[in-house]
């Protein structure tokens, strides 16, 4: 199951730039910038990422950010990711950055924003990765901050295609947000945001209803409400799951546990994404491999879960329908 894994087409719809930071970069980039890490080799740094919450990972996250300083540093850290994606078949990638968490340190909009870009751009290039850039506010900030981040994104409407929201959930509900998800949809952005990763199913009510989203990322604890799955089966909203991040931070204690297979069974539209691979232990592919046994190995099942991928990318009906045929190809030569 593993090789058909790597080589199926797929599109990778939850992904945080910054936290494909592998700890091997970390120190060169460091190094390259005049940094000093609290780590001393690349060792510790990798055992300083077996945490068990989501704020222990947060801290070392933002942590992490701090090695980035300049346009080369963004590029280098977003062509890392695009050569491991290309090696697994991604076809297709909508990534989120977050710009308060440089800008707020003195970084500018544009160098982090360029950075990706420019990189992003090569790998279309050179390995027909097509792409989109969603810019995320960080919840845990005010609703004033955000409105700042937009009012910076609006020159840039040619390379970003979306805002988005993360961070600390809990306390931070997206109803926090409503007035400047208002403005970004008035600007034209596309529209998605954490929610029920571990907040409540009231945060997916409202990430649907204010924020009025088109995909849910995360979406687990749709789960506890049944009248809120039927509404996300009927509406095909998609979900964005990320199975190793979500036994990595403890939202699910097992993955034997997962909830996959009931969300599958409840008719939601879902898609498999790696979220932050450096730091819960696998890209793409191996987000795949974790789930592939709940769902009895089945390859029909597999090809789907990359069809929803492509179904609920921001491309056009047509890139989808290409897309979608390469998955039915490649099945009907692998079953």
């Amino acid at each position: 199951m593993k090789s058909f894994i790597a080589g199926l087409p797929k599109a990778e719809l939850h992904l945080h730039i910054e936290g494909t930071f592998e700890p091997e970069l970390m120190f060169k980039l460091a190094e390259r910038n005049g940094i000093t890490l609290p780590y001393e080799s690349v060792e510790a740094l990798h055992k300083a990422y077996d945490f068990n919450q989501l704020q222990d990972f947060l801290d070392i996250y933002y942590q992490g950010m701090n090695v980035l300083q300049t346009e080369q540093d963004f590029y280098d850290l977003t062509w890392a990711y695009l050569e491991k994606v290309n090696a697994e078949n991604v076809r297709h990638v909508e990534i989120f950055f977050d710009p308060q968490g440089h800008v707020d340190r003195g970084v500018a909009f544009e160098t982090a924003l360029n950075g990706i870009h420019s990189a992003l751009q090569a790998g279309q290039d050179k390995f027909g990765i097509t792409f989109g850039i969603i810019m995320c506010f960080l919840r845990h900030l005010d609703e004033d901050d955000a409105f700042k981040t937009l009012e910076s994104a609006l020159a840039h409407k040619d390379k970003i295609i979306g805002v988005g929201l993360d961070s600390s959930e809990m306390g931070h509900p997206p109803s926090k947000f409503q007035g400047v998800f208002a403005k970004a949809r008035e600007e034209g952005f596309h529209i998605v945001a954490h929610a029920g990763e571990e907040g409540p199913a009231e945060y997916i009510y409202e990430a649907l209803d204010l924020l009025k989203v088109e995909r849910i990322d995360h979406g687990n604890t749709s789960m506890r409400d049944p009248a809120l799955l039927k509404r996300l089966s009927d509406e095909q909203m998609p979900l964005t799951v990320c199975p190793l991040s979500n036994t990595k931070l403890c939202v699910v204690d097992d993955m034997k546990n997962h909830p996959l297979p009931n969300m599958l069974a409840a008719g939601l539209k879902v898609t498999i994404n790696s979220d932050d691979p450096a730091y819960f232990g696998g890209y793409l592919n191996a987000n795949y491999e974790a789930i592939s046994d709940l769902i009895n190995n089945d390859k029909e099942n597999l090809a789907q879960l990359a069809k929803n991928s492509f179904d609920a990318a921001f491309i056009s009906v047509a890139e989808k329908q290409r897309l979608n045929a390469d998955v039915d190809s490649y099945l009907a030569k692998n079953s």
